[in-house]
């Protein structure tokens, strides 16, 4: 437990630490204490971090090897650079089950127990699983885009549209953090979360991560450009420059927009669930 929190614990008064500080300047002082020692964990367990650090690599290499020499391109363009984006929005999908195991370990070590009895915000236990997730992403992404720079994957939309393609793909991940938090609070415990790869295994490969919709059976098609991972892929793509293999759909061509409001509609529905969840442990 840090400082702050044992000095608040012995009934230090909160105008000791300085005047306007309330609700808000705490919210933020715990937030932060819970993304330390989140952080703090991946010192202690350095294989945990390898892992899901490495994942990507090894995805990266398998799908642009291994199968890329089977794949093309709708329209034509090197697999590598269409592939790339994809892989880029699918470790960014995947995130949610490693927030929903570790939501779900500590539910039930009592771990949140342990939080909810001290005399901290509310809601530092949930906004600082998320902010330490999006750190966390910030480096998968890091090392990924680095791997795909060594493979000759090339960004040519400039420096904004990368910037801004970089920031949709963590925009995908902050919203799937909610479903994962609530996920993590609903399972029975951390084995069941890690079937959830039951779940995002066919939620990332039915869209355009691999291969164009115009590929797939029109069916499939179908459900493919409306997944809102083919959003942000497809937009991804038009901002970096590389092959997009549109099929000229309506969601296809309104990726843009469909990457930004995704995102926003998982939000607006997975963060009352998961706050109403948090909030009826032990009832």
């Amino acid at each position: 437990m840090s400082a702050t929190l044992k000095d608040r614990s012995a009934g230090v008064a909160d105008d000791a630490y300085g005047a306007g500080r309330g609700r808000a300047y705490w919210a933020v002082v715990d937030c932060w204490t819970v993304v330390r020692r989140y952080l703090t964990h991946f010192q202690h367990q350095p294989s945990a971090i390898a892992w899901q650090l490495g994942f990507p690599i090894i995805s990266v290499l398998l799908y642009g090897y291994v199968f890329g020499s089977a794949m093309r391109v709708p329209g034509g363009g090197d697999y590598r650079q269409f592939l790339m984006p994809g892989m880029f929005a699918m470790t960014m999908a995947f995130g949610f089950m490693n927030t929903a195991a570790i939501v779900a370990t500590e539910r039930t070590r009592g771990v949140i127990d342990r939080f909810r009895s001290m005399p901290m915000a509310p809601s530092a236990v949930v906004t600082g699983r998320g902010v330490g997730d999006l750190i966390t992403a910030c480096a998968e992404l890091t090392i990924l885009a680095a791997t795909a720079l060594v493979i000759g994957w090339r960004s040519s939309g400039g420096v904004l549209n990368t910037l801004a393609a970089f920031g949709l793909l963590l925009l995908l991940r902050s919203a799937l953090i909610w479903v994962g938090v609530w996920l993590g609070l609903l399972v029975p415990g951390p084995e069941q979360a890690g079937n959830l790869f039951a779940v995002a295994f066919p939620v990332t490969t039915i869209s355009s991560i691999f291969v164009a919709p115009s590929l797939m059976p029109d069916w499939l098609g179908a459900v493919a450009v409306w997944n809102p991972v083919s959003a942000t892929v497809t937009a991804t793509r038009e901002l970096f420059g590389n092959p997009v293999a549109s099929g000229g759909s309506w969601p296809e061509e309104h990726a843009l927009f469909l990457s930004v409001a995704w995102p926003l509609v998982l939000t607006a529905i997975f963060v009352p669930l998961a706050v109403r969840r948090f909030q009826g442990l032990g009832k």
